[in-house]
Parts: C-alpha cells; sequence; structure tokens
C-alpha cells in the first residue's frame, strides 16, 4: 500500500481491472477470431490497452506518503462505488427493450440523470479533498480516481450481461439498424456494441469526473475564499 498507514484501495480498484480482464476475454474467446471481427483488432485492443492503463495509474496515482491524501484517495474510491452502482443502473436500462411507441423519453432522460449523478459524485470526491487542504490538481486527481472505480464496475456490468445476452440492443434510429446490419451477425452487433461501450466508458468517465472535479473543487475554493 506504500509507506503510508491509510489504504488508497489501490489493490481492490487492481483486482476489479483484473476481473474486468477476465470478463473481457470471455467476452472475445476464442481469441484469434480478434483479427476478424468488424473494426478489425482495434476493436478488442482499445478497452484491453485502458484495463492495462487503469492499473499502471492505480501504481501511479496511490504512491503518495502523504496521509491525508491518502484518507482522501481512499474516500474517493468508496465514492466511486456509489457511482458505479448508479453507472450499473444505467447500463441495466440501456440493455432492456426500446419503450413503445407513445411511452415518451422517460428512460433515457433517466439514463443521462444517473449519469450526471455519478459525474457529481465524482465532483463530491474532489470536494472533499479540497476541503481537506489538499490542492486543486490533487482534488481533481480524486476525482478521476472515483471515477475510474465507477467505470471498472460499469464495464464489469457490461461484459457480465453481454455474457448473458447475445441479442444487440434495441434502437428505433434507422442509421444505427443500417449500421448493425452492415456488422453482421446478431452475436456480432452485440460484441462490438458491448466492446465500443467499455471502451467509451473507461476513456471519457474520467474525464468527466475531472471536470466535474474541477467545478466542485473551484466552488469550495471559492467558499473558503
Amino acid at each position: 500500500m506504500g509507506n503510508g498507514a491509510q489504504p488508497t484501495f489501490r489493490i481492490p480498484l487492481i483486482l476489479l481491472a483484473l476481473a474486468d480482464f477476465g470478463l473481457l476475454a470471455a467476452r472475445l474467446w476464442p481469441l484469434e477470431n480478434i483479427a476478424n471481427m468488424p473494426g478489425g483488432s482495434t476493436t478488442a485492443m482499445d478497452p484491453t490497452i485502458t484495463l492495462a492503463a487503469y492499473i499502471g495509474l492505480s501504481f501511479w496515482i496511490s504512491n503518495t506518503s502523504s496521509t491525508q491524501a491518502r484518507k482522501s484517495l481512499f474516500t474517493a474510491a468508496l465514492l466511486g462505488l456509489i457511482g458505479g452502482l448508479l453507472l450499473a443502473a444505467q447500463v441495466s436500462l440501456a440493455t432492456r427493450p426500446a419503450p413503445e411507441a407513445g411511452s415518451g423519453s422517460q428512460p433515457f432522460a433517466l439514463q443521462l440523470g444517473l449519469i450526471a449523478a455519478a459525474a457529481i459524485v465524482c465532483g463530491i470526491a474532489a470536494q472533499r479533498a479540497a476541503r481537506a487542504g489538499l490542492s486543486l490538481g490533487f482534488s481533481v486527481v480524486c476525482a478521476g480516481w472515483c471515477a475510474m472505480v465507477s467505470c471498472l464496475i460499469a464495464t464489469a456490468t457490461i461484459l457480465g450481461e453481454a455474457s448473458f445476452s447475445m441479442a444487440p440492443p434495441q434502437s428505433s434510429d434507422p442509421w444505427k439498424q443500417y449500421e448493425g446490419l452492415a456488422i453482421g451477425s446478431p452475436s456480432a452487433q452485440a460484441l462490438v456494441h458491448s466492446l465500443d461501450t467499455v471502451a467509451g466508458f473507461l476513456l471519457i468517465g474520467p474525464i468527466i469526473g475531472s471536470i466535474a472535479g474541477v467545478i466542485f473543487a473551484q466552488f469550495s475554493a471559492t467558499k473558503k475564499g
């Protein structure tokens, strides 16, 4: 855990990333077919490389001897569990059958609300770090750390649900329907969709979390001033 006495959630985060690796490998099996899948090997390599980067970042971010910094990282990780549950709920809603015509856009609005709530949780992680006297930069790092935990949980949810359902998510968008036909079989469509969604969460999630962290940490600093 480093030199400090306080944990930073590094080992559980690494174990979670490794679990996602296992789910990803199961989703891609047999591995020799990766090069022949729609989109080529890039579709499979993007989430794989990003998960490896998460493990490397977990060592770098948590390598601090400051007790207060380690406490803030641990708190951010715990908040990340809450954000992860929110994103898992959003994923579950997104994989439900498309609503019937005339039922309104409530499910989509609810999905946006869950994503926004997860971003707010990341902002709260940064705000708590700022109130603890840490710098703006490290407060934003705490927000990113929180987002990483949340996105790893979302990734596990996506890959887990995709393993039980080989059908692609339904869509009323004509372009998406055409794109799906171009990809091939329903199982291939579902595979590409799940991999693209995982890559999106892993790459964009920490960016959104960090932006929320900047806003919340700045707001906290303004209140102090």
